[in-house]
């Protein structure tokens, strides 16, 4: 049985200027799958998840999440400014809205969560703090309950670092709890990224290049720790990466992007003898 759609993106063109990123990008992410999407450098990947997770509004196309209730991303988002919006009050206000309190926040509340592909840790907070702040969308931010340190306010702190701490267990960080998140090994730094992703409990968590710079052993150990997301917790991945090893073991399907188009989408086997994927990105052997 197949089953169903958790993500689906169709037609999604992004523009920057007069430069075309993504052509008309259909793609679909299975519910309790992990999804890879590859192709080579430049290829629209992370201009793509930066649409998925808001922080960019695509210039046209449907990105629709069916979770609870099916959510047009696009639509959360809200128009993007134009000088005409001056002559229009009610429009500019929920322009301005969106900008300051919209964007990757509105996506992230919806069950949507991601890492980077450059680390964007708060290197001079600690650990737990980084998971801790991950949470501030389900916080008690009430003034006055935290003054009195009420009841409530104080159940909701105890969850946090319950949530906190959970997270941390899982990906091997609880003896490192205290210590400053800069000076975590590179390798760890990629864990707690995940982690605090994990803290905001998505359906869907979005992972940019997970095991770039990490060892052999090291990814193998990121790649079981993946699919334990997948297994203990139904959190569905999709995952850009570029070592090829990793993707063929742990994704159920992969999308192939190149120069902002979808090129294929299938199961590992599919995409692997697919002529037009081999072409532009596994390489082709040499006649010789």
């Amino acid at each position: 049985m197949e089953k169903p759609n958790l993500l689906t993106v169709e037609n999604l063109n992004m523009f920057f200027g007069g430069i075309q990123a993504l052509k008309d990008v259909s793609l679909n992410v299975k519910r309790d799958a992990i999804t890879g999407l590859i192709g080579p450098n430049g290829a629209g990947k992370t201009t793509l998840f930066n649409c998925i997770t808001g922080f960019y509004r695509a210039t046209s196309g449907k990105i629709n999440l069916h979770y609870q209730q099916t959510v047009d991303i696009r639509k959360i988002l809200g128009e993007p400014f134009q000088p005409a919006l001056i002559t229009q009050p009610k429009r500019l206000l929920s322009c301005l809205y969106y900008k300051m309190f919209g964007g990757s926040h509105c996506v992230a509340r919806q069950g949507i969560a991601r890492t980077f592909q450059n680390i964007r840790l708060f290197k001079e907070m600690t650990v737990v703090e980084n998971c801790l702040v991950a949470q501030h969308v389900q916080a008690n931010r009430n003034l006055i309950a935290g003054l009195c340190q009420t009841p409530h306010f104080r159940k909701w702190q105890q969850q946090a670092l319950d949530q906190a701490f959970y997270w941390l267990e899982r990906f091997n960080l609880i003896d490192e709890a205290n210590r400053l998140a800069g000076n975590l090994s590179y390798g760890k730094q990629r864990h707690l990224e995940i982690a605090r992703a994990m803290c905001t409990d998505p359906t869907l968590i979005c992972l940019d290049e997970p095991a770039a710079g990490l060892n052999p052993h090291e990814t193998e150990e990121l790649a079981e720790k993946i699919q334990a997301l997948l297994k203990d917790h139904r959190t569905s991945v999709l995952l850009i990466e570029h070592d090829m090893g990793m993707v063929m073991n742990i994704c159920e399907q992969i999308v192939v992007l190149d120069h902002g188009e979808t090129i294929a989408q299938g199961s590992p086997t599919l995409v692997k003898n697919n002529q037009r994927v081999i072409k532009a990105y596994l390489g082709v052997e040499d006649a010789a």
